[in-house]
């Protein structure tokens, strides 16, 4: 493990950005959290996540597929892939972190591959770090994701007034080994004691082993059915907020730009919870917000999980219980099934 004293941290990111663009969370005026690129002066957000998830980094919100420009009887055809380079992320959480395995299973390990998902993949290196202070809105545990031993290319952990990294890619690699000089050997003894004061944080999180149980299994019509979802949804405004905050949220729209001479092509996030997501021409398969919010936490909750090895989707990081506007989220259906009673299955 290679180590770094937390007043030099200012001379790492200044190394690394002279190879290659940097991504930090950065705290803007209102005091809230969002990564920007590295520049001299900025300074490192103490936030515990960012408004906006990392997932921006390989899908993002609005993307540049293809161009086509006309000349006379001339076509060219543009590539915006090419224009990607090399990046890294610092500060990743571990919810995010996973948030990309989610992603990737349906954008790399399916057919057909996302070449423009996957090129943004190739290209960025994540520095993830570990969750020192955990908030009430974290639930991560839940899916086994342990914040305090954080997935990445590299993992870095704050502790005993340094921080600490290790790789855990050839990625990870070659990025320490360009930076080494600044860095030092460490036992790992004090990661060892910063891991233990993390997992005892996290126990005492009100949402940390929420009973996932009842949907598990192949009972779908069941939960499908149920009555819960005229309650949980009776308020929703359909705004989308969760979705565009949600780290694995993936849906998205294509939209064809007339540019004078020619056409640009750009895909952008689109939300299961809105009115026209599912319009048709002649019909709308679910016409009410009870049907779309049913189809947001039923895709969370079970549809993913079978097609995908019982794996959620969903990383427990909190945005959408502190983005709601009307205050639910996914913690309050979970728990909503578990009270169901007997009477109302």
């Amino acid at each position: 493990m290679l180590s770094l004293p937390i007043e030099k941290i200012d001379a790492l990111f200044e190394a690394i950005a002279s190879k290659e663009n940097l991504y930090i969370p950065v705290d803007n005026s209102s005091g809230k959290a969002n990564f920007q690129k590295w520049e001299k002066g900025a300074k490192l957000s103490n936030a515990l996540k960012t408004v906006r998830s990392a997932k921006d980094f390989f899908f993002p919100k609005t993307e540049h597929l293809v161009s086509y420009k006309m000349d006379g009887k001339q076509i060219t055809v543009e590539d915006p892939r090419k224009e990607v380079e090399d990046f890294v992320v610092f500060g990743v959480r571990a919810c995010d972190a996973k948030s990309f395995e989610i992603i990737d299973n349906v954008y790399l390990k399916m057919t057909p591959v996302d070449s423009y998902y996957k090129n943004r993949r190739d290209h960025g290196t994540v520095i993830t770090l570990a969750c020192a202070e955990p908030a009430q809105t974290c639930f991560c545990s839940t899916y086994k994701i342990d914040a305090a031993n954080p997935a990445g290319d590299i993992s870095c952990w704050l502790a005993d007034g340094a921080f600490h990294f290790n790789a855990n890619t050839d990625k990870g690699k070659k990025l320490l080994d360009a930076v080494k000089t600044l860095l030092s050997e460490s036992d790992g003894k004090a990661v060892d004691a910063a891991k233990k004061e993390i997992a005892a944080k996290i126990e005492k999180l009100p949402f940390a082993h929420l009973d996932l149980s009842k949907f598990v299994g192949k009972d779908m019509l069941k939960l499908f059915n149920s009555k819960v979802w005229d309650r949980v949804s009776e308020s929703c405004l359909g705004c989308g907020t969760c979705t565009y905050v949600c780290p694995t949220c993936m849906c998205f729209d294509v939209r064809d730009f007339d540019t004078g001479n020619g056409i640009k092509q750009v895909r952008c996030w689109d939300s299961c919870m809105y009115s026209d997501f599912t319009q048709m021409a002649a019909a709308n398969p679910r016409l009410t917000q009870k049907e779309r919010s049913r189809q947001r936490f039923m895709h969370k909750l079970m549809y993913y999980p079978m097609a995908h090895d019982g794996t959620f989707s969903c990383v427990g990081c909190g945005r959408c219980l502190e983005s709601c506007p009307i205050n639910m989220n996914i913690v309050k259906v979970i728990k909503a099934f578990n009270e169901e009673t007997t009477e109302e299955k």
